[in-house]
């Protein structure tokens, strides 16, 4: 059976970059361009040339992809300006790329109040914009904003808006919930209905996500009959964001409903690369990946309760619906006081450390683990210090060094110039094949000042933690009162892009941060394949 072909435009570059703390430079949004068009997405929304420094750059030199269209979004003419004596609309018109998607106004609430025209005029304004653009060369994107809105205050005005766009010549009519108010129920009954006067292979969505819905909505659309479907990666954009495409992209390609009817320009094996598109652009907005996100968070395949992870030991299907690596995501077995010994069979493995079921070192790994969480440790944010724990519990990780003592010494006090200021300085004495080392370390804190003297100086090893960096450090206060115990997580990140978590818990917050940041110099060694050292008390 011959599938319909189903278009994906994203407006990560253009939509997504109203997020609040979003701000890509131009660099940004080529990586990002090129990262989609392998990814194998229709259209690539770059930006609007002409309303910012930053769009006007990346229009003068667009980058060059290979399949997707490169798009320029902007308006129709304003009212009482002509298409050729409108500065605006000309810059979308002048930027040398193949596509222009125009918004304009298809609720007549909004004609009143914003334009400040009669609802002929804004026919008008999209007819002629729309021509102009396709006369231009340009395939022409109709985006019919607050279109359901619209729908419902006055169904022919709005219809007529639309209609306007396609028999001047757009290719895709975009129907926009603007405000994300809209439900799937309404989308898919309104979609119909359009798609009555107006080819659903020429209709598109583009939902907001107010209530939560947009990617509901967007499926909901293509269930009504339209054929485009617009969104960004991660679901990023103004106020509570826009259709997320990392969501929509797999439950197109691999839930039967869609998938048996429609295809897209996007392969089986191209969608392995949708994690790592997704967390591209968390890393150039510099920000923490969302552990929970669907099909491509840490989280989205992790299994931490004992007879889920005795299920999925059995069969991965029990419990999730999708093989992880379709997305190029991985399945993540947690161990924590709720695991059994499948789970922590499963986790050895994930990692590359092989163990009988029948071992009694085994056993007793699983007995420490359930009393260290006991303690307050918590491994299933901690991967790193607990891969570490069951290696010395195996007898497998060799010893490198040996701390004999620190101290952490914060000082508050007057400088030289009356300011009062805060210093923290540490001291570390460790012991490298039976030599006594002794290290200062000075830092914006006591926990910074107690990482830099505890690298400082060790040896042999020096080399091998030249790129370790500390880039995330939590507390949490697991008991109440000044006796509190608590929890430190320490995360750490190498120049090869390895990210591994390590935990410390005690009483005092330093000792906590210690134990966290050995362990992640101690992981480092170990996954460098550093050499065993010669350990001697200290003198």
């Amino acid at each position: 059976m011959t599938k319909e072909r189903l278009y994906l435009f994203d407006t990560t570059l253009r939509d997504g970059n109203q997020s609040q703390g979003v701000d890509f430079s131009v660099e940004d949004k080529r990586t990002l361009a090129h990262a989609l068009d392998a990814l194998g997405v229709d259209y690539v929304e770059g930006g609007w040339p002409g309303a910012n420094p930053t769009d006007t750059a990346f229009f003068a030199e667009p980058p060059k992809l290979k399949r997707a269209k490169l798009t320029a979004f902007g308006m129709t003419r304003r009212p009482g300006r002509s298409v050729s004596n409108d500065p605006g609309l000309k810059a979308v018109l002048d930027a040398e790329v193949p596509a222009a998607c125009l918004v304009g106004k298809t609720w007549d609430w909004h004609v009143d109040l914003a334009l400040g025209t009669t609802n002929e005029e804004a026919v008008k304004l999209i007819r002629e914009s729309i021509a102009a653009a396709k006369s231009r060369g340009r395939e022409p994107l109709f985006d019919a904003e607050h279109f359901f809105d619209g729908w419902k205050a006055n169904r022919a005005f709005t219809l007529e808006c639309v209609q306007a766009a396609f028999d001047a010549g757009a290719r895709w009519v975009v129907l926009c919930d603007t405000n994300g108010g809209t439900l799937p129920h309404e989308v898919e009954r309104i979609v119909a209905e359009v798609a009555q006067h107006i080819p659903g292979d020429r209709l598109g969505i583009h939902a907001q996500n107010d209530t939560d819905n947009a990617v509901a909505n967007s499926l909901a659309a293509v269930r009504g009959g339209v054929r485009h479907v617009q969104g960004t990666l991660n679901g990023i954009g103004e106020r509570c964001g826009n259709a997320n495409l990392v969501s929509i992209i797999p439950t197109l390609l691999l839930k039967p409903e869609f998938a048996d009817r429609f295809e897209t320009g996007i392969s089986v094996d191209n969608l392995k690369q949708l994690t790592h598109v997704s967390r591209l652009l968390d890393e150039l907005l510099n920000r923490a990946p969302n552990l929970h996100a669907p099909y491509v968070g840490d989280n989205a395949f992790a299994h931490k309760g004992g007879l889920h992870g005795s299920a999925v030991a059995k069969d991965p299907r029990t419990y999730e619906h999708i093989a992880p690596e379709a997305v190029g995501n991985r399945r993540r077995v947690l161990v924590s006081d709720q695991a059994g010994k499948a789970n922590v069979l499963g986790r050895l493995k994930e990692v590359g450390i092989e163990v009988n079921a029948d071992d009694p070192r085994l056993t007793k790994l699983i007995a420490d683990m359930k009393e260290r969480h006991h303690q307050g440790y918590a491994y299933d944010g901690a991967e790193a210090s607990f891969e570490l724990m069951a290696l010395r519990a195996l007898g497998r990780l060799p010893d490198y060094f040996h701390v004999a003592s620190f101290r952490v010494i914060v000082e508050r006090r007057y400088n030289h110039r009356g300011e009062l200021v805060t210093t923290s300085d540490a001291m570390v004495k460790s012991v490298v094949d039976g030599e006594t080392l002794l290290s200062v370390g000075e830092g914006n804190g006591p926990v910074n000042a107690l990482d830099c003297a505890l690298r400082q100086e060790l040896g042999k090893y020096s080399g091998f933690l030249a790129d370790l960096e500390l880039v995330d450090y939590k507390v949490r206060i697991l008991t109440q009162g000044t006796g509190a115990v608590t929890r430190v997580m320490v995360e750490s990140r190498d120049r090869h892009g390895h990210r591994w978590t390590t935990v410390g818990v005690s009483a005092n917050i330093i000792d906590a941060s210690f134990q966290a940041l050995f362990d992640a110099i101690v992981y480092k060694l170990h996954r460098e394949g550093a050499p065993a050292g010669v350990i001697q008390a200290a003198e």
